[in-house]
């Protein structure tokens, strides 16, 4: 099994699959899942590998910045949103 083609294949549906995602660990929980359903074949190191490198790429393509689950990105850190400038 190829562990690049289910890491993009996976980021490529978080917008669909983590639409009710509140909070980064909330979307960790949802890939979690996701892979347990969709490729049960993966051990414990697998998915925890494939899970870390859709977080790294959700957060480089800025997913968690506009705020998934209608929250702000300062909400799940539990830091106050920016003064207004």
């Amino acid at each position: 099994m190829d562990l690049r083609s289910i890491v993009e294949e996976i980021a490529g549906q978080a917008d669909d699959f983590l639409a009710g995602a509140a909070d980064r660990k909330e979307a960790r929980a949802g890939i979690a899942e996701l892979l347990t359903t969709d490729f049960p074949q993966l051990g414990p190191a697998e998915r925890t590998q494939v899970t870390g490198k859709v977080m790294a790429i959700l957060e480089q393509e800025g997913f968690f910045e506009a705020g998934i689950g209608g929250t702000a990105p300062w909400d799940d850190a539990g830091r106050e949103p920016p003064e207004p400038a």
